[in-house]
C-alpha cells in the first residue's frame, strides 16, 4: 500500500505533519460528540462565512497546529472581541479543545480538522485574517526532514496574502535552528515587516505552556517573532542582531 505521506510517492504534497492515533478520554469523546456539531466547521472549497459562523462582525486570527488547545483557549477567553479560528489535524487535540470550550463557557472559537494549507487556500477569503497563530510547530529535527517544516517561503506567500493590512503572523518555537530558518524566511518576504530587531519578546497574550516552562527552567530557549502584513507590499526589513536577535543570546529567551 502507498504511503500517504511519503513525499517520493506524491511530490506535490509534502505535508508538514504526519496523522499519528492517540487516545481518547471519555471526556474528549463525549465533547466531540456534544459540542463537534456545532464548533466544528467541516473542510469545505469555498470560503467561510465568518459573521454568520460566529453571530457577529470582529476580527479573525487562524490558528494552525493547536495540539490539546491550552493555549488556544486561554487566548480566547484573554481576547472575547476577536474570534478564533483553530486548524488540527489530531483527533484528541480537537476533543481536547472542545472540551475546554465547554467547561471555560468560550463561545469565540470554532474549528476545522483538516490540512491547514488547504483551509488556508479554499476557506479563508485573501485579506481577511486579523492575525495567524502558529506555535511550536513540528521542527522536523533531521536535516532530511527540513523539507516538511511549515515555514517555508510559497507557504508564508499565502499567508501574507490572506492576512489584512496591518496584520500580524506569530510565529513561536523552542528548537534554534528551526528560529533561524524562520526568522530568514520571514525577513525574505517582502510583504512582511518584523516588530523587532530579529526574535520578539513573548506576547503578553501567548500564554507560557506546561512543556514550555518546563524547558525554561531547563535553560533551553524559546523564541518568537512577530511579522506584520507591510503596506502596500513594501517590506521593513530589521537587522538579525540586537537585543532578540541571536538564538542563545540571554535575551533572546523570552519568560
Amino acid at each position: 500500500m502507498t504511503d500517504p505521506t511519503d513525499p517520493v510517492a506524491h511530490p506535490r504534497s509534502i505535508r508538514s505533519f504526519v496523522v499519528r492515533a492517540g487516545r481518547m478520554g471519555t471526556g474528549q469523546i463525549r465533547a466531540l460528540e456534544q459540542l463537534g456539531p456545532r464548533f466544528v466547521v467541516p473542510y469545505g472549497a469555498a470560503p467561510l462565512d465568518v459573521p454568520a459562523l460566529f453571530g457577529r462582525t470582529a476580527p479573525l486570527v487562524l490558528e494552525i497546529g493547536f495540539g490539546m488547545g491550552d493555549a488556544t483557549a486561554t487566548i480566547a477567553q484573554t481576547l472575547p472581541d476577536t474570534d478564533f479560528l483553530g486548524v488540527e489535524v489530531h483527533t484528541p487535540g480537537v476533543g481536547a479543545l472542545l472540551k475546554h470550550i465547554d467547561e471555560r463557557q468560550i463561545g469565540n472559537i470554532r474549528i476545522v480538522q483538516h490540512d491547514a494549507v488547504e483551509v488556508l487556500e479554499h476557506m479563508i477569503a485573501p485579506g481577511s485574517l486579523a492575525g495567524v497563530h502558529i506555535f511550536f510547530p513540528d521542527p522536523w529535527h533531521k536535516k532530511k526532514h527540513n523539507k516538511r517544516r511549515l515555514i517555508q517561503a510559497p507557504f508564508v506567500q499565502k499567508l501574507v496574502a490572506h492576512l489584512a493590512p496591518g496584520g500580524y503572523l506569530h510565529c513561536a518555537t523552542d528548537w534554534q535552528p528551526y528560529a533561524e530558518q524562520m526568522l530568514e524566511v520571514l525577513s525574505a518576504e517582502p510583504g512582511l515587516a518584523n516588530t523587532a530587531d530579529g526574535y520578539a519578546p513573548k506576547p503578553a497574550y501567548r500564554p507560557l505552556t506546561k512543556f514550555e516552562n518546563r524547558g525554561l527552567k531547563l535553560g533551553h530557549g524559546v523564541w518568537d517573532l512577530v511579522f506584520t502584513r507591510a503596506p502596500d507590499g513594501a517590506s521593513r526589513r530589521s537587522p538579525q542582531g540586537g537585543a532578540h536577535g541571536r538564538p542563545g543570546d540571554p535575551g533572546s529567551v523570552v519568560a
